[in-house]
C-alpha cells in the first residue's frame, strides 16, 4: 500500500509539473486571415532603412524586436521604426542566452531594454521575444511579471541562414495559416530582396499583415 501510494504521489507530481509548464505565444488562435511579420534586430543596421522603405510601400506594419545595445547604438532607427507605425519589443539587453541567468538578471535585462526604447519613443514596450528563442519557465515568468507578453514563431523564413530570396518565400508560404508569427532579420543578407514577394505572395493568399499586438 505505501509503495502505491509513492508511485501514485509521483505521478501526481509529474503531472502537476507537466500542466504547469509555462508556454510563449507561438501563434494567435483565430478565424481571421491575419498573420504578422516580426524582424529581430541584434546587430548590424545596414538594411534597416530599406526594410522600412519597402513595408510603408506595401503600407504593412510588422513588429521590430530589439536588443538594447542596438537601441543604443542606432537610436535614430529605433525612432523611425517607431514613427513609422510599428511594434517596437524587446529583445534582452545584451542578447544573452537567459535561461542561464538568475530570475533577477532576468528582469534587469528585460527592463533595461525596456528604458532604453521607452526614452526614445515615449512607449514601454509590451512584447518581448527570448534571444535565441532560448526560454524556461523562469524566462516566462519573468516577462509575465514585467507585464509583458513572450512571443516566439510558428514560422521561421530562416533568412538568417542566407538562403535565396525565393528559399525565404518558400520556407514562409508553406507554414503560413492564420494567426502565424513570422521570424525574420533586419541584418540578413537577402531579407530585403525577399520581402517585396514575401508580401505580395502573403496577401495573394487572402491574408492581412498586422502587427503582432494587434
Amino acid at each position: 500500500l505505501a509503495g502505491a501510494i509513492a508511485v501514485t504521489s509521483t505521478v501526481r507530481a509529474v503531472q502537476s509539473a507537466a500542466a504547469q509548464r509555462e508556454i510563449p505565444i507561438y501563434y494567435v488562435d483565430t478565424d481571421k486571415k491575419q498573420v504578422a511579420l516580426s524582424f529581430d534586430a541584434a546587430w548590424g543596421n545596414e538594411q534597416t532603412e530599406h526594410l522600412l522603405e519597402i513595408l510603408d510601400k506595401y503600407k504593412v506594419k510588422s513588429t521590430f524586436f530589439l536588443v538594447g545595445d542596438w537601441v543604443k547604438n542606432y537610436p535614430d532607427s529605433v525612432k523611425d521604426i517607431a514613427k513609422h507605425g510599428h511594434d517596437v519589443g524587446n529583445h534582452s539587453n545584451t542578447h544573452p542566452h537567459m535561461t542561464q541567468m538568475s530570475s533577477s538578471d532576468m528582469v534587469g535585462q528585460i527592463q533595461s531594454c525596456n528604458e532604453k526604447i521607452k526614452e526614445l519613443t515615449g512607449k514601454t514596450p509590451t512584447l518581448f521575444r527570448a534571444p535565441y528563442g532560448d526560454y524556461n519557465n523562469d524566462v516566462v515568468k519573468s516577462v509575465n511579471g514585467c507585464n509583458m507578453y513572450c512571443v516566439q514563431w510558428d514560422v521561421d523564413s530562416l533568412d538568417w541562414k542566407d538562403p535565396t530570396p525565393e528559399q525565404i518565400k518558400q520556407n514562409i508560404m508553406k507554414k503560413i495559416k492564420n494567426g502565424s508569427i513570422i521570424l525574420m532579420h533586419n541584418g540578413a543578407k537577402n531579407t530585403p530582396e525577399a520581402l517585396p514577394t514575401v508580401i505580395e505572395a502573403i496577401k495573394s493568399e487572402g491574408y492581412e499583415i498586422v502587427p503582432i499586438s494587434q
